[in-house]
């Protein structure tokens, strides 16, 4: 069996979520992720490996699920904010994969394509977008998830 063969009978995840992550409790967001991530728990999940909803997420399915995690990085780790690389460093040993896809500028064409390179690798998105912000890469990944007919799950926090 190749590793493609485990992808395909394994539900993959990407997931998405806004940065702005301050108007809530780490409580609530435990209380988030064991709702709407812990029945995917033995799922493999790309993370985006940013600030906010990713690193939180991160570090909640690495404590407390036995999912595969892949954390993808549009430049390369060393370019995500502090407390994200504190995530990846703090989860290491719970991490399957880092792949970093080398934007040459970190701008926002390159979190799309993160995004995007995540979506296609993924049979399905679950989004936590920021329920003020209408446009934002969580949306644009929502909707790209959409747009390929992949189901998707909108947890608005």
């Amino acid at each position: 069996m190749t590793a493609y063969d485990t992808e395909l009978i394994m539900r993959t995840v990407a997931l998405s979520g806004t940065r702005n992550t301050g108007h809530r409790t780490l409580d609530d967001y435990a209380v988030l992720f064991t709702t709407y991530l812990g029945p995917f728990g033995d799922s493999h999940f790309y993370l985006g490996g940013a600030s906010g909803i990713d690193s939180l997420a991160l570090l909640w399915l690495a404590e407390n699920t036995a999912a595969e995690l892949t954390v993808v990085a549009p430049g390369t780790v060393d370019q995500q904010p502090s407390d994200a690389r504190q995530a990846i460093a703090r989860t290491r040993d719970g991490i399957k994969e880092i792949i970093e896809l080398k934007a040459g500028e970190l701008d926002t064409s390159a979190y799309h394509a993160r995004n995007r390179w995540m979506v296609d690798h993924a049979s399905m998105t679950i989004g936590f977008p920021n329920a003020a912000a209408p446009t934002s890469g969580t949306w644009q990944t929502l909707n790209y998830t959409a747009q390929q007919g992949k189901p998707r799950l909108i947890v608005p926090v």
